[in-house]
């Protein structure tokens, strides 16, 4: 089977680009590894920014939709110490420059605005191999494969579509989140509630942290964050929630009990999630026929809050670029990439520069000089 674009990945860059081809006229297929588009979790709020994420949905056609998302107050973000001191606080500004909605919303409506049959679920890509002259040929694990004329990774982190165009792989960045969920928090959990207030909380030391959003429903979507070694994070056993709860609440000994909660009271198994980034300044030669997009081409840490925004920017100015140069991909591709290194780099280089700050010797500090001086990166 042939089809002249091929996107391999279906969450929100993949999706993107997919949408903004189809508003030029220009038909896709999507490959996605997941069942279905119910087929797990889509994880929790995305601040989406006005200086690429929303640039996206508008090229997509779609702001109108996500304006109707948008989660009142989540927006605001607080800083506190291990004693749940509040040392700055930034209430939600409401002028829709970094307005916050739920991931699983945004990638709903994205599907919905594709044709029926653009995405194919249930394809995990297993192999991807060149066949000369910028085309592709993708085998996938339910047997059947594909060939392309222009074949685009948006397959994340782990990318199978990546080593066509570059050998680096994610590394390990030394941080690791450990992920949990308090549920009717107003009633249940009040004392974390009163903690994390409408927004975001971080409250941060040095070497480790507690963050959490406020979500809808009444939901706390927590993060305890610890700078280990990945010999430490293998030495538990994730499988065993009763033990790493232990091992990680030893941790943030001293710390308020309205913050430690947030890992002792989790309503959901803790779930370990290592933070992996590629390197800051990385590139490839132009490789005829493919390319990539969102982490499959700049996996950073979530500290510059750019990965889901550049994943959707990324899809949008590949699905103009290809509508500009109909009949030549080369062109639409060599047009793209030009643009996509150094804004991903510079991106990169924030997240990096961020992560650090987070958890040095003089966090939490370090993080209220950030935000108190802030300026958006454009």
């Amino acid at each position: 089977m042939n089809t002249p674009i091929t996107i391999i990945g279906g969450g929100l860059g993949g999706l993107t680009l997919a949408r903004v081809l189809h508003v030029h006229g220009i038909a896709a297929t999507v490959y996605e590894a997941e069942a279905s588009a119910e087929a797990r979790g889509q994880g929790g709020l995305l601040d989406i920014h006005e200086y690429n994420g929303q640039l996206a949905l508008k090229a997509a056609g779609l702001f109108e939709e996500f304006r109707k998302l948008i989660q009142a107050e989540a927006e605001s973000q607080c800083v506190l110490d291990k004693d749940a001191n509040v040392l700055l606080y930034q209430p939600d500004k409401g002028n829709g420059g970094r307005p916050e909605v739920p991931r699983g919303d945004l990638r709903r409506i994205l599907l919905e605005s594709l044709p029926a049959g653009t995405v194919r679920w249930g394809h995990k890509t297993t192999a991807v191999s060149s066949l000369g002259h910028g085309r592709h040929e993708v085998t996938f694990a339910n047997g059947s494969t594909v060939t392309t004329d222009a074949l685009v990774g948006a397959d994340g982190a782990w990318s199978r579509v990546r080593p066509l165009l570059f050998d680096a792989k994610p590394a390990y960045v030394g941080t690791a989140f450990i992920e949990t969920f308090l549920f009717d928090c107003e009633t249940r959990h009040k004392a974390s509630a009163v903690a994390v207030g409408s927004g975001t909380m971080m409250a941060l030391a040095p070497g480790k942290g507690i963050m959490a959003h406020r979500e809808a429903e009444a939901t706390l979507h927590a993060y305890v964050v610890l700078n280990k070694p990945e010999d430490w994070i293998a030495s538990i056993d994730f499988s065993d929630p009763i033990s790493t709860l232990a091992r990680v609440t030893a941790e943030f000994d001293g710390w308020a009990p309205a913050l430690t909660a947030l890992l002792t009271a989790t309503e959901t198994d803790p779930v370990l999630r290592p933070i992996y980034a590629l390197p800051i300044e990385q590139r490839w030669k132009r490789v005829p026929g493919v390319t990539l997009i969102g982490d499959a081409a700049h996996l950073m840490s979530p500290f510059a809050g750019e990965g889901a925004n550049l994943a959707m920017y990324d899809g949008a100015e590949l699905g103009k670029a290809i509508a500009a140069h109909p009949g030549d991909v080369e062109a639409a591709l060599l047009t793209y990439e030009q643009d996509l290194f150094p804004r991903s780099a510079s991106a990169a280089s924030e997240a990096d520069r961020n992560i650090k700050l987070f958890f040095d010797e003089n966090s939490p500090k370090s993080v209220v000089d950030l935000f108190t001086n802030y300026q958006p990166v454009k």
